[in-house]
């Protein structure tokens, strides 16, 4: 089942064999790959290592189960590096989804406000976390953004492009495919619960790709058994991210 689709992931394979084996039994069966791309860009900071999209699929192309590895990415038109990104995934054979990146612009102009005022906190902090706030820390964090209005900025950019409908519903379709057994999904989200709580009750085998502290409550009490992607580090990361005593095994495949 385990066929290495280049030489280097051979070699690292007897560098790792525990690691192999643990993934030739999740993909024991047809498997399908959901990826939440803009869930693997954030968690890539946190993990200080950096996830080359043609290695991941030479990885999962390695196993002659995995049937497709669809990615989900947000486009922002007019942005050069986000439409390469796109068309790298592309070109490495990944089924892209993609939707354009909506841009908000969330006011932090405190000139209508009373210096007390959580109306514009409420925007940035959590409502449960607000209420804790004392009146003090409003009036500090309200003076601070009063600051950012004299230099002129009255209001900042948030991105936001959200894939769960869309890799709930794909995951949901493609129960109907009755050769397919195993569902991974790389997102730590909790919108998925739903969608895997009825594949897991209909006898589909469902795993997560993602780290531990990237997982939301939700998922956990589902009881989905998660794969460390830090296990598969070596095969998957940016070749200056390898540890120099793996790199000298591997550095002339």
């Amino acid at each position: 089942m385990f066929k290495p689709k280049t030489k280097r992931i051979q070699e690292l394979a007897k560098i790792f064999p525990d690691i192999i084996e643990e993934l030739e039994l999740i993909f024991s069966g047809n498997t399908n790959v959901y990826i939440d791309w803009s869930n693997v860009i954030h968690c890539q900071d946190r993990l200080e290592w950096h996830i080359n999209l043609r290695r991941l699929k030479q990885l999962f192309d390695s196993f002659d189960t995995v049937k497709i590895i669809r990615l989900y990415t947000g486009t922002l038109e007019g942005n050069e590096k986000s439409e390469q990104s796109v068309q790298e995934a592309t070109d490495n054979g990944y089924e892209v989804k993609t939707k354009s990146v909506k841009i908000m612009k969330m006011s932090i102009n405190t000139s209508s406000i009373p210096i007390n005022s959580p109306a514009l906190l409420v925007d940035f902090v959590k409502k449960c976390l607000l209420s804790k706030l004392n009146l003090e820390t409003i009036e500090y964090l309200n003076a601070r953004l009063a600051e950012f209005n004299k230099q002129g900025i009255t209001y900042i950019e948030d991105k936001k492009c959200n894939f769960d409908v869309e890799i709930g519903r794909d995951m949901l379709r493609d129960f109907d495919n009755d050769n397919l057994n195993t569902f991974i999904l790389w997102s730590g989200d909790s919108d998925f619960a739903d969608p895997i709580i009825q594949l897991m009750k209909d006898g589909k085998k469902v795993f997560l790709f993602a780290t531990a502290r990237e997982v939301s409550h939700e998922l956990n009490e589902v009881g989905l058994p998660i794969f460390d992607i830090k296990k598969i580090k070596e095969f998957i990361c940016w070749p200056k991210e390898i540890p120099q005593n793996i790199k000298g095994k591997i550095d002339n495949l």
